[in-house]
């Protein structure tokens, strides 16, 4: 989006009319200076719900009378469709104005903001700072009445008091829109917005039932079964139950030149390639609980991971994880047609196809789902080494990206190691007896049924309960030293072969 200059703006001939008709009256004639050029910053969240000529418009009223006596504004930028919580380098126009700060020919003098809370969240404006210093360039706004003095302590602590409030407003808003989501997925099975799941589309629903909302003429929406469609996501299902891969149901689909999804409906799948069925799609409708019938909500989150610090501003990337079943929020009715029953879902979530090993035997991860990962809360990954079960934890890291010196070391955790921890732990067992039982099985089982988990890391391991925490590695443990390979620590080849037998034999 380029950035706007300054035009008169062409008056129509009403317009010309109502300006001549004012009263002549003595005026205080006074010499014209340019003053200072001033850059105006803007910006709005929403562009479904807001319209931007408006918005632009008061948020520059409110600069433009800051300003007048001081200078003009020559420059504009205007963000759109961002939020607040979003670092400066990362909103496009903010990015161009922070760009032009470093020009020596840039075309302003000062930045001026209609309002802070357009502008800044928490300590954006603390960590923006030193940059304005560096250039030598003023922050104009109403809340200060004219330029920002970064030396007077009372306009410190206003800007304080200004960012705890435009955060407070952001939770406050998130909190109450999320809590209202629940409820209406919940108790009234509503379809919340998005694209309809492969094998339903969009039907109506009637009037909404906001009384304001009925009359601008707004419709709740529902799902139901696709004719086109549908079809194939119960075949998925019935194939899946009768034992097969989801890399066969793909491949089979592909044969049949059935249309996969971005295909199928193109207009909301503009991200999709549309070339052929893959395996992750077919592992994600398997895994879809609302052909069920019922709605589902909290199936995804937004995460805001820091990325490598810019100079003094705080940066975040944006990503998108999938909830534990345990956070959705299931629908206490049916809410639309469904297309399996509950009892094929949840029997097509036990079916495993793994590889057999080579040897035949059945390999069995007694702890699986219940170590973690204190390093990144990730569950650890269930890796059979050495003939033993264990646990290893990448962090996130897949082939498919650069591994980055900040990265985590990996993870592993023996299995026998930790169940040994778990049955000789004294303290432990003063809260939880029967995790001394030498029977792993008994261990195991205590540990699901109490919600416990063990979280793990290169130091230390704990086991997690739902009210304590309890410390497994005291100081001095033999066991200590096997959460974390040597080798990872000296980055020795030859010692990592030695010290790898050393672990896990």
């Amino acid at each position: 989006m380029a950035t706007r200059t300054t035009a008169a703006p062409e008056r129509s001939t009403l317009s010309s009319w109502a300006a001549g008709q004012r009263k002549l009256r003595p005026r205080r004639f006074t010499t014209a200076t340019d003053g200072l050029r001033f850059a105006f910053y803007g910006r709005m969240s929403t562009v479904d719900f807001q319209d931007r000529a408006s918005s632009c418009r008061w948020q520059r009223n409110y600069a433009e009378d800051l300003v007048v006596g001081h200078g003009r504004i020559v420059v504009e930028f205007f963000d759109e469709g961002v939020s607040r919580r979003i670092a400066w380098p990362d909103r496009p126009q903010a990015a161009l104005l922070l760009a032009a700060l470093a020009d020596p020919a840039r075309r302003f003098d000062a930045i001026v903001v209609g309002e802070y809370e357009r502008a800044f969240h928490g300590q954006q404006l603390e960590q923006l700072a030193p940059t304005l210093f560096k250039h030598g360039v003023q922050l104009w706004l109403p809340e200060t009445y004219g330029p920002v003095d970064f030396d007077n302590p009372r306009q410190l602590a206003l800007l304080d008091l200004l960012g705890v409030h435009s955060q407070r407003e952001v939770s406050r808003a998130r909190h109450r829109t999320t809590a209202a989501m629940r409820a209406q997925a919940e108790t009234q099975g509503r379809h919340l917005g998005g694209r309809p799941p492969y094998g339903y589309r969009l039907a109506d629903a009637g009037p909404h039932p906001n009384r304001a909302h009925a009359a601008w003429g707004r419709r709740l929406h529902r799902l139901e079964p696709d004719p086109a469609t549908a079809p194939h996501v119960r075949w998925m299902f019935e194939q899946r139950l009768a034992g097969r891969s989801v890399a066969s149901i793909a491949r089979e689909l592909n044969d049949n030149d059935v249309q996969c999804p971005s295909d199928a409906d193109p207009a909301r799948n503009r991200h999709r390639s549309a070339h052929a069925w893959m395996l992750t799609t077919v592992a994600a409708i398997l895994a879809n609980p609302r052909y069920t019938g019922r709605q589902v909500w909290n199936r995804q989150r937004t995460d805001h991971d820091d990325l490598t610090p810019d100079g003094t501003l705080t940066r975040h990337r944006e990503v998108q994880r999938w909830n534990a079943a345990p956070q959705w929020v299931v629908a206490r009715q049916i809410a639309h047609p469904p297309l399996v029953t509950e009892e094929q879902f949840v029997a097509a979530q036990a079916i495993h196809t793994a590889p057999t090993p080579a040897d035949g035997a059945t390999r069995r991860y007694r702890l699986a789902g219940l170590v973690c990962c204190g390093a990144c809360g990730r569950l650890m990954d269930s890796h059979w080494v050495h003939g033993r079960p264990g646990y290893r934890c990448r962090h996130g890291y897949t082939s498919t990206r650069t591994k980055t010196t900040r990265q985590p070391k990996i993870l592993y955790i023996r299995g026998d190691h930790l169940l040994d921890r778990l049955r000789h732990d004294r303290r432990l067992h003063r809260h939880h007896p029967t995790l001394r039982s030498p029977d792993p099985e008994k261990v195991t089982a205590y540990l699901r049924a109490n919600n416990m988990i063990v979280v793990c890391d290169h130091h230390t391991w704990t086991v997690e309960a739902e009210t304590a925490a309890h410390p497994l590695n005291p100081q001095g443990s033999s066991l200590a030293g096997t959460a974390k390979i040597p080798a990872q620590r000296d980055g020795d080849h030859a010692k990592h072969e030695e010290s790898s037998r050393f672990v896990w034999k």
